[in-house]
Parts: structure tokens; sequence; C-alpha cells
């Protein structure tokens, strides 16, 4: 079985994951394997230049500058991208057959479809927007910080899922983890 683990930003799904991972079960981290694929992948590296040129590579590495820039302030191109790279992925995680795929966009990319179950792990506004501060702006609270996080939250779709966990900060997360391999047996 293999289960999608996803949640907004700050929410905690990858420290859950990387839990679970600690545990001896085998996690596919979506970020961390589709910078993989896109540096390893010849067909993928000629669909992004054919799609945005040769400067999407410099000397063989993925210009992510260049790209964001492109892409993010045009959709279509954004959607463009994913068409590329969201298939990509979603074949590697059939291919490689996890016990959990996390993925922040995991809706988004089509993912959850080739899980067999869907965790959403949730947090107040508050302490998401806390965390992300703190991971991202090493603490920097000032209001452009904390609007660039808003900002980001607002661009995530989360769905409801088989299962949702609430990280709020009254568990810690090897409680959160007990709630969900509990969960598994009975699944």
């Amino acid at each position: 079985m293999t289960i999608g683990i996803t949640g907004g930003i700050g929410s905690g799904k990858s420290t859950i994951a990387r839990d679970l991972a600690k545990r001896g079960f085998v996690v596919y981290d979506c970020d961390r394997e589709a910078k993989r694929i896109i540096a390893e992948n010849k067909e993928v590296q000629q669909a992004i230049i054919d799609l945005l040129g040769e400067e999407a590579f410099v000397k063989g590495i993925y210009n992510t500058q260049y790209v964001a820039q492109r892409v993010f302030n045009n959709p279509s191109l954004l959607a463009q991208l994913n068409a590329i790279i969201h298939p990509a992925v979603g074949a590697d995680i059939l291919e490689k057959k996890p016990d959990f795929v996390e993925s922040a966009i995991l809706f988004e990319a089509g993912l959850d479809k080739i899980c067999d179950k869907v965790i959403v792990v949730e947090a107040p506004e508050d302490i998401r927007i806390a965390r992300t501060i703190t991971r991202d702006y090493h603490g920097d609270t000032s209001p452009d910080n904390i609007n660039k996080v808003r900002a980001r939250m607002r661009t995530q779709k989360i769905l409801t899922g088989d299962l949702v966990i609430n990280n709020d900060g009254q568990k810690t997360i090897p409680e959160l983890v007990e709630k969900i391999t509990h969960w598994m047996c009975k699944n």
C-alpha cells in the first residue's frame, strides 16, 4: 500500500515523513526526487529546454533561478512545466512503490490518484507561519516575510484525506506517527 502525505506549508508533513523513515518505512520525498529526475532524466531535460530554451540548464545543471523567473509569473508556462515534471515523478513513484509519498502538492500534481490512501497534516495558521518563518527566514518575523508565507499558503490546495492529523503542538511527532501506524494496521 502506498500512502500519500500532504499538508500546507509549515504543517509538519515533512517532519512526520522523516519520523516514518526513521522507523523503517520507505518515504518518497517528491521535492527531492523531482530535483533528481530533472538532473538525471534526459527526456525531461529536453522537454524543459524545448519549453523554456537552452538557458534552463547551464553546463548541464538546472537553472532554477531562470526557470522560476520564467514560470512563476506565467501560469500557462508553469502548467506546461508541471505537465513535464509531475508525470515523470508519478512514473518514478509507481516504479519504486514506496510506503509513503510526501508532497505539498499531492492533489495538484495528481499524485493522490496513485496513492491507496491519503493523510492530510493540518496545523493552525499562526503555528504554520511561525514554523515557516523559523525554517525559511531564520526567524525574521518582518511583515514582508509573513506576507510571503501567507501568499505561499494561498497557492496551496489541500483537499480532505482518509486520515487527518492535527499537528498543533499538543502531541509530539512520535505520538502523531504512532497514530498513523495504528491507523495503517486497521486499514
